[in-house]
């Protein structure tokens, strides 16, 4: 039987599958293309980037060396120029050239980090030494005398061997002739840190060539550079990736570009910057810095995925733009589609009108199907009659369950919440979409399984449980690994006539409101900022400690930080958030298994220890003071130092409620601030809390009411120009007027001021009242000094208040002496400079009090804006009988000298010190040998 002409197609590619194929094959290798272009392009620009950067180190580096052996050199210009070196040193003495230096040897070993100074004379003798450093069998000494003695000129030059040693060898003149040199070295310690910071690399120093001795490793014994390595940080990640590059290439090849590695996973890239080479001994010195450059690989990979996936969406979008070219033919197809449910419902009469009779000359799949279902509808037209009312009534049941159907799904699949049905044997029969999307399981996979299995409810599948309403909570693991909290309401579920027993479970998601309560709760113990405890918890904490039953000892630390004022107003609020942050994440680290920490406050902190004793709360609290000390916070070019006064109060001793042991722990650590020799104290059994805290409100209370009511008295100590015996300057102490008329000395109230911050108000009071004695007096030439606090200098109503006072008084400024004291000008340089140089500018001179107790007096002396300079009393009263004294007495009056400023001697208590006070040149003297301190209004009632 042959098929009729109308069903026979012949077999061909349809022409929509041929377009989108062949326009997949283009696209898809366009994307390839461009992507690889992409890929390649920032891999390029990367190179050139890590070039740029390798050669800015090198720069960068090479000016660290640089600045470094300059201030070397002028270091040891500094110390041949000392006027007491070179007549020694010309006469050949050995002790008197030793003497010269002892004084300066300190300052320049712990300030300018100097390891070794040497001073040698004409011939190639070393006259004096000081610090330990290189054999001098290994350094050309008379080569350098000889070039600095024939040229006069320094000389500085850079030795790598067992260590980097930066040297300066400079001329030591008398009356223009050179009679020795000085020669002093340092290590690279300083450029390696600043190569560390500069490079945000990990730095290691090479040293190539001949070494006599060496000290490290065979491991850091690199053979294949001829070199070994000296320093080296973070030596465990760092050491076999340089290995690794020693193999790999030459270390001169580091230094034109750097060489890219990979080491556990990470991407490294090792440069290498060259110091300098030692003519004498041919060795190089090299800094290698060992850069991690994995973000930047991860990065260009991602950028080059995301190239992928933005050419595979262009991809997409293309074939997306051909299925709208193709909607013509596709729209026919559709029409054909959409007529055959109405053929398979007998309207022939519509097929027939909607389908075009007339046949293409060229015909395709369409035609085919369009004139095939005018075929099947002429077949299907004779049937019309039979099936006509059973198909009506069919149709019309089909559209009642499928509203049923709709109704029912959408009322399941809408609702957020787990709705599942299960049969009497606990099997899941029904479950809507909400928890098929949580669990990430379809339908089919859950059906049939039992319920206690899927939610891990734990429920019994007994038929018995399913004829009450249950109400629980249980944990869900969802596929994502997260635990979510359910709440399940079961009812009871009748489904057949016969009474079988089944139920439905509804669940509700509340994790969100589980974790809210947990979060309130974590916020009612925390502290914010640093997430340790707050001071309500470790109350509540340390009143649990105290009622246990056991008895048993244990120890309250109380820590406030030192100067952390200064933090916030030197570096901002946010600095000092930052430093309180990373005090609590050292001592939360270091001391979170020891027992409760928190902060209560500002800068407090506190440490709850149990079962403790006296011995071990003392090893705590050095073990916190060595942790504070570690913490390097630098902020920009600024770095603080982070120390603590920590007080320790031991329980049941110190007390038995919190409030006694916080007290305790209070004043402790208010002794330990005051005491200057270590950072924490443990109050002893005699000591009494409660006692302290009483009597530092009563002093509190007692300055405020001298304040009030001006129960301050003025006196004045003479300050004697040492020349003529004539006085005409004075300073200004304070005292007290207790209720039976005696004064009582500041050291029975300043302290306390200085604590409650009252020390402001009181420097004010001292400034008016002195102010308007002046302006009584200054018609006869007498000048007023007065003391200002280290609280004044962060006054910032300071400039303002004393210009006020003066037009107020009417006083001369020329008149009036601010002084301020030496540890507090070089606590806060920068602060102290700005005040001093603002009082001058007022007309007012000023002078640093209890001048040299510190190590860096000579150095801030030529910068600091003042007039006078105070010698510290203990250098003066030991003068007789210290040489030492004795050498830095004379420095100081000769420096003060040199930088135009007025020295005054304190102290002075006997007669025989006049003579060499004279003979040093200082201009006055203050003691009690010159003139006792007098009530401002006794002083000058005589005066002529």
């Amino acid at each position: 039987m042959k098929t009729p002409t109308l069903f026979r197609t012949p077999k061909r590619l349809s022409l929509t599958w041929r377009v989108i194929a062949l326009s997949s094959l283009l696209l898809l290798a366009l994307v390839t293309l461009f992507t690889w272009l992409g890929h390649d392009n920032l891999t390029r620009q990367f190179q050139e980037s890590r070039l740029q950067h390798h050669e800015r180190q090198q720069r960068e580096i090479n000016l660290a060396l640089l600045r470094s052996s300059e201030n070397l050199r002028q270091l040891a210009g500094l110390t041949a120029a000392s006027a007491s070196l070179g007549l020694p040193l010309q006469a050949g003495s050995t002790a008197e050239v030793e003497q010269a230096l002892n004084s300066q040897w300190p300052a320049l070993q712990l300030e300018a980090g100097i390891d070794e100074i040497l001073i040698i004379n004409t011939h190639g003798e070393v006259l004096g030494s000081w610090g330990t450093g290189n054999s001098l069998s290994q350094l050309p000494i008379m080569s350098w005398v000889s070039r600095v003695i024939n040229t006069e000129r320094p000389l500085a030059a850079l030795r790598c061997s067992g260590s980097c040693q930066q040297f300066a060898a400079v001329p030591v003149l008398v009356d223009g002739e050179s009679v020795g040199m000085v020669v002093l070295s340092r290590s690279l310690a300083d450029v390696t840190r600043q190569a560390k910071e500069v490079s945000g690399s990990e730095v290691a120093l090479l040293v190539t060539g001949p070494v006599e001795e060496s000290r490290v490793t065979a491991a850091r014994q690199l053979q294949a550079w001829n070199g070994q390595l000296l320093a080296l940080t973070s030596e465990e990640q760092s050491l076999e990736p340089l290995q690794r590059a020693a193999e790999a290439a030459p270390v001169r090849r580091l230094m034109e570009a750097p060489l890219s590695l990979e080491h556990d996973g990470r991407n490294l890239e090792i440069s290498a910057v060259r110091m300098g080479e030692d003519n004498e001994r041919s060795n190089i010195g090299y800094f290698l810095l060992i850069s991690d450059i994995t973000e930047q690989i991860k990065a260009i990979n991602q950028d080059t995925r995301t190239l992928l996936f933005v050419g595979v969406l262009g991809w997409i979008a293309a074939e997306l733009l051909l299925l709208v070219i193709l909607l013509g033919p596709m729209a026919r197809l559709r029409r054909v589609a959409g007529l055959l449910p109405a053929l398979a419902n007998g309207k022939f009469s519509d097929i027939h009108s909607a389908i075009p009779s007339r046949r293409r000359r060229i015909s395709d799949e369409i035609d085919v199907l369009e004139s095939t279902t005018l075929e099947l509808s002429s077949q299907l037209e004779m049937l019309e009659g039979e099936v006509q009312e059973r198909g009506d009534q069919l149709a019309e049941r089909i559209e009642e369950l499928a509203k049923e159907r709709d109704f029912v799904n959408s009322l399941l699949d809408t609702a957020q919440v787990f709705i599942i049905a299960q049969d009497c044997a606990g099997r899941i029969s029904l479950v809507n979409e909400y928890a098929q999307l949580t669990l990430g399981l379809n339908e089919a996979s859950l059906l049939g399984r039992h319920f206690a299995d899927v939610f891990e409810a734990g429920v019994p599948t007994t038929v018995n449980t399913f004829s009450q309403p249950q109400q629980e909570e249980k944990m869900l693991r969802t596929p994502d690994h997260r635990l979510h909290t359910i709440a399940w309401y079961h009812a009871p579920l009748q489904t057949s006539s016969e009474g079988k027993g089944a139920r439905i479970s509804v669940g509700l998601d509340i994790t969100e409101r589980k974790a809210a309560e947990a979060r309130l709760t974590w916020l009612a113990e925390r502290d914010p900022l640093t997430e340790l405890y707050n001071r309500r918890y470790f109350q509540y904490a340390l009143q649990i400690a105290l009622d246990r039953p056991s008895k048993t000892t244990g120890a309250v630390l109380l820590l406030d930080l030192d100067q952390f004022k200064e933090v916030n107003e030197l570096s901002g609020h946010h600095v000092g958030d930052k430093l309180l942050c990373e005090v609590a994440s050292t001592l939360s680290h270091n001391l979170g298994g020891r027992g409760v920490i928190a902060r209560l406050g500002g800068d407090e902190f506190s440490l709850l220890l149990e079962d403790t004793n006296t011995e071990q709360a003392i090893s705590v609290a050095q073990y916190i003071v060595q942790l504070l000390d570690g913490i390097g916070f630098v902020i920009g070019e600024r770095r603080h130092r982070v120390t603590a006064s920590i007080g320790i109060a031991l329980y049941p001793t110190h007390g038995d409620t919190p409030a006694d042991l916080m007290a305790s722990a209070d004043v402790a650590m208010y002794k330990a601030k005051e005491s200057g020799i270590q950072h924490w104290h443990l109050l002893s059994k005699s000591e009494n809390a409660k006692d302290e805290l009483q009597e530092r409100v009563y002093w509190v209370e007692r300055i405020h009411n001298a304040l009030e009511e001006n129960s301050f008295e003025l006196m004045v100590q003479p300050i004697m120009r040492l020349e003529d015996q004539d006085v005409k300057h004075h300073e200004v102490l304070l005292r007290m007027r207790d209720a039976d008329g005696s004064l009582i000395a500041p050291a029975h109230f300043i302290p306390i001021a200085e604590q409650s911050g009252q020390i402001v108000l009181i420097d004010r009071w001292v400034l008016r009242h002195s102010l308007k004695a002046l302006s009584q007096l200054q018609d006869r030439g007498i000048t007023l000094a007065v003391n200002l606090s280290g609280q004044s200098l962060h006054d910032a109503g300071l400039k303002q208040y004393l210009a006020e006072e003066l037009a107020a008084s009417g006083a001369d400024p020329h008149h009036l002496i601010l002084e301020v004291t030496e540890t507090a000008a070089v606590t806060d340089f920068s602060t102290a400079r700005g005040v001093l140089q603002a009082v001058r500018d007022l007309g007012c001179r000023t002078a640093l009090d209890d001048f040299g107790v510190g190590f860096s007096s000579f150095h801030y002396l030529g910068q600091l804006p003042v007039d006078y300079i105070k010698i510290d009393g203990s250098f003066i009263r030991s003068l007789l009988i210290s040489p030492d004294s004795r050498v830095i007495v004379r420095a100081i009056a000769d420096i003060a000298k040199g930088f135009g400023k007025q020295t005054i001697a304190e102290f002075v208590d006997q007669e025989a010190l006049l003579p060499i006070l004279k003979a040093y040149g200082i201009t006055y003297g203050q003691g009690f040998h010159l003139g006792r301190p007098v009530p401002i209004l006794t002083a000058f009632n005589n005066y002529r």
